[in-house]
């Protein structure tokens, strides 16, 4: 694995990059980066490089710090236990890009990456923390002159119409409003030539769509993943996982839970999002076995 890192930093050893101490321990990571508008990024490489899949966010619904919070985490230093809703931007080689989830961050995390233009939006569901940002996606039209594909479940595409009804109905045009092109989701399909597989877990009551890119899987606001979506999810080697905290809770996994998938599947590496406050990025991430990593704002894994 090979591991590029803009502020150092290697799980258990302190080294600068190309040290003989990162062969040591290969599969290790602990970057410090900085977290302004993802300023500042950490890249791990598994597999061919066909794809660069970047955590712009790694948040539970509230973001980290949590407004009015003065916990050890909301006012820590560490730009790692700063976290903006969660979401993922996957992009192709040849510059074709795609972003799970509009979140209310969705306007500071595309600038951070330098979003010019998007392909394709994957909807995991319609919880106000993944598409209270959709009306942003006004912007990109402005900039690529051309409608966006979103994809959802049916659920999802008909609390979209719902909530954001002025998208889809004519008149009042103003400043602008958002070109979408909603596709819903029945099954496998293709989206800038990857072939995606939707995944479904369930949230509590909801049902939420992971989705697998080959070898590589997202999954996150999840509690429960049926037989069937294991079966789907069988095979993968490098997991992005939702895992709010230690304690239990009634919609998401815990990150002992979250382990306990990532064992059962036996992926390679796991990365875990939707955190929360409750979560000290340096001292969790001492106790995690080799093979597991918390995630945090700005990650890059450039997966095959």
């Amino acid at each position: 694995m090979k591991i590029e890192n803009e502020f150092g930093g290697v799980k258990g050893v302190s080294v600068s990059m190309g040290s003989d101490a990162l062969r040591r321990r290969p599969d290790a990571l602990e970057a410090v980066v900085g977290v302004v508008a993802l300023a500042g990024t950490s890249t791990v490489t598994l597999g061919a490089m066909s794809l660069r899949a970047t955590l712009v966010g790694t948040g539970t619904s509230t973001g980290v710090p949590v407004i009015g919070c003065r916990c050890e985490v909301c006012t820590s230093p560490d730009p790692r236990n700063r976290r903006l809703r969660t979401s993922l931007s996957l992009e192709r080689a040849d510059g074709r890009r795609l972003w799970i989830d509009t979140t209310p961050d969705f306007r500071q995390q595309a600038l951070g990456q330098g979003v010019d233009r998007l392909d394709a939006v994957l909807f995991t569901h319609a919880h106000a923390d993944h598409i209270y940002g959709l009306d942003d996606l006004r912007a990109v039209n402005f900039r690529q002159k051309s409608s966006i594909p979103c994809y959802g479940a049916r659920r999802t595409l008909e609390t979209l119409r719902a909530y954001f009804a002025y998208i889809f109905e004519p008149g009042q045009e103003g400043g602008g409003k958002p070109q979408i092109d909603l596709r819903q989701i029945d099954g496998p399909f293709e989206v800038i030539g990857l072939s995606v597989i939707p995944v479904p877990v369930r949230h509590g009551s909801w049902e939420v769509l992971g989705f697998r890119f080959g070898d590589f899987a997202y999954v996150t606001d999840c509690n429960f993943i049926p037989e069937a979506s294991f079966d789907l999810l069988a095979g993968v080697e490098v997991l992005v996982l939702g895992a709010l905290r230690h304690r239990p809770h009634s919609t998401h996994f815990t990150l002992e839970e979250g382990l306990a998938v990532a064992r059962r599947l036996a992926v390679r590496r796991v990365f875990f999002t939707h955190l929360s406050h409750e979560i000290d990025h340096a001292a969790v991430e001492r106790s995690m076995p080799p093979e597991a990593s918390l995630g945090y704002d700005g990650l890059v894994l450039t997966v095959g």
